[in-house]
C-alpha cells in the first residue's frame, strides 16, 4: 500500500476492507467496555472479585487464539474475520439481558471469542496486505480509523443514556446489532481476496522470535492492569457514573484519532526500537501516577496518556514483520495472541483480590510490568530484519548481522 491513500485501488479493495472491518469491532466492544464496569457493579451487584473472575475468563479464548490457525485448514482467513466479527456482535447484544454474574460469564465468553480470533485474523491480514515500508503508517491509520469509531460509539453511547435515557440492555442491543450489519455487509460487497503468500497451516514458533515473544507478553500482562482496573478505578474510587465514563472514553478517542497517524510516521522515521523505549519508559510513570492519583482529574489524565501510548504498540507489530519469514504471519498472529494471554487468565482474578488489599499494590506491579518491557525494548536492534532479530547474542559474544 502506497502513501497516496487506502482509497487508490477502489471502493473494494483490501485496503478498504481493512479499514472498514477495523471499525466495526470498536462499536461493539466500545458499547461493552464502556458500559460494563458500571452494569456489572449496579445492575449485577459484584465487587472487585467478581469483576476481577469475569475478566479472567473473557480472556480464555485470547489463550486459545493459536487454534485459529486449525480452522484455517478449512477456511479463508477473510470469511474467518468476519464470522469472529459477527460473534462479537451477537455476544455484545445479548449482554444487557443477563445481569448476573454467570450470565456476564456466558457472554463475556461470547463476545470474548468473537473479539480475539478476528483481532488475530485481522492482525494477520494486515500484516500480509500492507508493504513494510509503509506499514507503520498504514496500521497508524486504521488504529485512528478504529478510534473514529469508538469516539462516535461513545458519543453516541452517552446520547442514549444520559439525554435518551435507555436502559443499558437497549445500548448493548444497539451497538452488537451495528457491528453484525457491517459484517454481512463486508461478506457481500468485497470479493475474496487471494494470498500474496501461501501461508502456513501449523503452529510456527521459532528461536529467533524469541524477543518479539517476550515483547507480547509483557505487554499482555501491562495491558490486563489497564483495560481490568484502571476504569474500575474511576467507578469505583472515584464514583463515576457510566456517561461519565463515556466522556473519558471520547476524549481518549480524539486524542488518538489525531496522534495514531503520526505515531506510525513517528515509528517509521525513528524505528521500533526508539518507539518502544518511549513507549515503555513512559508507561512506568502512568502507573505510578495511578497508584497515588488523590483526585478524578488525575485518575483521566493517567487513563488518556495510557491510552495513547497503546498506539505506539504499532511498533511491536512491525518490528515482527520486520523479522519474519513471510509464510509465519498467520500462525504466529494467533501464537502472539496466546501468548500475550498467558498470564492474562490468572493477573484479572489474582489482581482482583491484590485491589481489595490495595489498588495502589495493583498499580505498583503495572509499574513494574512496564520497566521489565523498557528492558526488553533496549535489545531491539535499530535495523530489525531476518538474521538481526535482537542485539542479545552480541551481549553474550556471538557475531549477528549488523544493525
Amino acid at each position: 500500500m502506497s502513501e497516496t491513500g487506502f482509497l487508490r485501488n477502489g471502493w473494494k479493495s483490501r485496503e478498504v476492507f481493512l479499514v472498514l472491518t477495523a471499525i466495526a469491532m470498536p462499536i461493539s466492544f466500545s458499547t461493552w467496555q464502556a458500559l460494563f464496569n458500571n452494569f456489572a457493579h449496579d445492575s449485577a451487584g459484584l465487587g472487585g472479585d467478581g469483576i476481577g473472575y469475569i475478566q479472567s475468563f473473557r480472556e480464555v479464548p485470547g489463550f486459545l487464539s493459536f487454534t485459529v490457525i486449525f480452522l484455517l485448514l478449512w477456511f479463508k482467513e477473510q470469511s474467518f474475520a468476519l464470522v469472529a466479527l459477527m460473534l462479537l456482535g451477537i455476544g455484545t447484544m445479548v449482554t444487557g439481558y443477563y445481569p448476573t454474574f454467570w450470565g456476564l460469564m456466558l457472554t463475556t465468553f461470547l463476545m470474548s471469542v468473537g473479539f480475539h480470533y478476528f483481532e488475530a485474523l485481522h492482525q494477520s491480514l494486515a500484516l500480509q496486505w500492507t508493504d513494510k515500508k509503509t506499514a507503520p503508517e498504514v496500521m497508524g491509520k486504521i488504529v485512528s480509523a478504529r478510534s473514529f469509531a469508538a469516539l462516535v460509539s461513545f458519543g453516541i453511547i452517552y446520547v442514549m443514556l444520559d439525554t435518551m435515557e435507555l436502559d443499558l440492555n437497549w445500548v448493548y442491543t444497539i451497538g452488537g446489532a451495528v457491528t453484525m450489519l457491517i459484517a454481512v455487509y463486508c461478506w457481500f460487497a468485497f470479493p475474496t481476496f487471494t494470498a500474496d503468500v501461501e501461508q502456513s497451516k501449523k503452529i510456527v514458533l521459532r528461536k529467533r522470535y524469541w524477543l518479539w515473544y517476550a515483547l507480547v507478553f509483557m505487554s499482555g500482562a501491562r495491558r490486563q492492569i489497564f483495560v481490568v482496573f484502571a476504569g474500575f478505578l474511576m467507578v469505583q474510587k472515584f464514583g463515576f457514573t457510566a456517561g461519565e465514563m463515556s466522556l473519558m472514553f471520547l476524549a481518549n478517542m480524539v486524542a488518538t484519532i489525531y496522534l495514531a497517524p503520526k505515531i506510525g510516521r513517528m515509528i517509521s522515521r525513528i524505528g521500533e526500537r526508539n518507539m518502544l523505549i518511549i513507549e515503555y519508559s513512559g508507561l512506568v510513570f502512568v502507573f505510578v501516577g495511578y497508584a497515588f492519583a488523590s483526585e478524578a482529574w488525575m485518575g483521566v489524565a493517567m487513563y488518556i496518556v495510557d491510552h495513547i501510548f497503546f498506539a505506539m504498540a504499532i511498533a511491536i507489530k512491525t518490528y515482527f514483520q520486520k523479522i519474519a519469514d513471510p509464510a509465519d504471519i498467520a500462525s504466529s498472529s494467533g501464537v502472539s495472541f496466546t501468548i500475550s494471554h498467558i498470564v492474562a487468565i490468572v493477573i484479572p482474578a489474582t489482581f482482583g483480590f491484590l485491589w481489595l488489599t490495595s489498588p495502589t499494590y495493583v498499580f505498583l506491579a503495572g509499574a513494574a510490568m512496564a520497566a521489565v518491557s523498557l528492558v526488553l525494548a533496549f535489545l531491539v536492534p535499530r535495523n530489525p530484519e531476518s538474521g538481526n532479530e535482537s542485539i542479545i547474542f552480541r551481549v553474550i559474544g556471538k557475531p549477528q548481522a549488523a544493525e
